[in-house]
């Protein structure tokens, strides 16, 4: 069982673990990378930054974690956003934290295809999740999806939504996603399968060990995952080519939403695929 955080407590801390995609259709490919994220309290940060040697917000370090790489992407504070956000699609969170997992800054670079926020009430119930997805073309978009009423800490969360944002050349808008998770705990388990009309197209998946964030940490992260974030961009890129010369087809690109988050209403009691 997931064990519950409770506000007090600090659950900032280090996944180490894979990521891992599976193309299904119309034929078989799968990229695998061995990678590290982070798991912070947006209220944690500046304690981080003042504790760790190696890890800064809002300045270059080693590791560090910039507000305006998420979000509005303005530099401005983080928080006031989410809860406008959170407002307009009628969730009030009381003033309960908010958690993110993401890559951090390594050197100075970071890439991240998918930043999920973990949005709790005060009472520590989760109320809602961001999935906030970002392209190569610099473009980014969110899905902020209310959990279901019933939904406990220990019980694995289901939500879909329809896809409206471009992101992988080769794949059609037309298709919809299905989230599979826990909420971070001693493991790490997100998993994403995307249908279109011809079916299951993609799966793609992100597992880790959790590990106390410590310079220590972070130190042994730099040495057994050198430059993580130039890899997944350089990743991409290769298999996107390898996808190329399989034979995918290239897929018109539209604009972005002129909103930067779909704001979802589940089906409830609607399993997800």
């Amino acid at each position: 069982m997931t064990p519950v955080v409770t506000m007090k407590e600090d659950p900032s801390c280090l996944y180490l673990g894979r990521v891992m995609h599976k193309r299904l259709i119309p034929f078989r490919h799968r990229l695998d990378f061995r990678v590290f994220s982070l798991f912070v309290d947006l209220d944690a940060l500046p304690g981080l930054s003042r504790r760790l040697r190696l890890f800064s917000h809002n300045r270059w370090n080693i590791f560090s974690f910039m507000d305006g790489d998420h979000g509005p992407r303005d530099g401005s504070a983080l928080r006031p956003w989410l809860d406008a956000q959170l407002n307009e699609a009628g969730i009030d969170l009381d003033g309960g934290p908010v958690r993110l997992l993401c890559f951090p800054r390594v050197l100075g670079y970071v890439f991240n295809p998918l930043t999920i926020w973990f949005c709790h009430h005060s009472s520590g119930e989760l109320k809602a999740v961001l999935y906030e997805v970002s392209n190569t073309f610099g473009e980014r978009h969110g899905y902020l999806i209310p959990t279901d009423p019933g939904h406990t800490a220990d019980r694995t969360l289901r939500q879909s939504c329809d896809k409206r944002f471009y992101v992988s050349p080769f794949i059609t808008m037309n298709a919809r996603y299905h989230f599979r998770l826990a909420e971070p705990g001693e493991r790490l388990s997100v998993l994403i399968r995307q249908w279109t009309d011809e079916g299951e197209l993609l799966i793609a998946a992100q597992t880790g060990e959790r590990e106390a964030l410590s310079d220590r940490s972070l130190l042994r992260a730099f040495v057994t995952y050198p430059l993580m974030t130039l890899k997944v961009i350089a990743g991409i890129h290769w298999h996107a080519l390898r996808l190329w010369r399989k034979g995918a087809t290239l897929q018109h690109r539209p604009a972005a939403p002129a909103e930067p988050v779909t704001h979802v209403i589940p089906r409830y009691g609607q399993a997800a695929e």
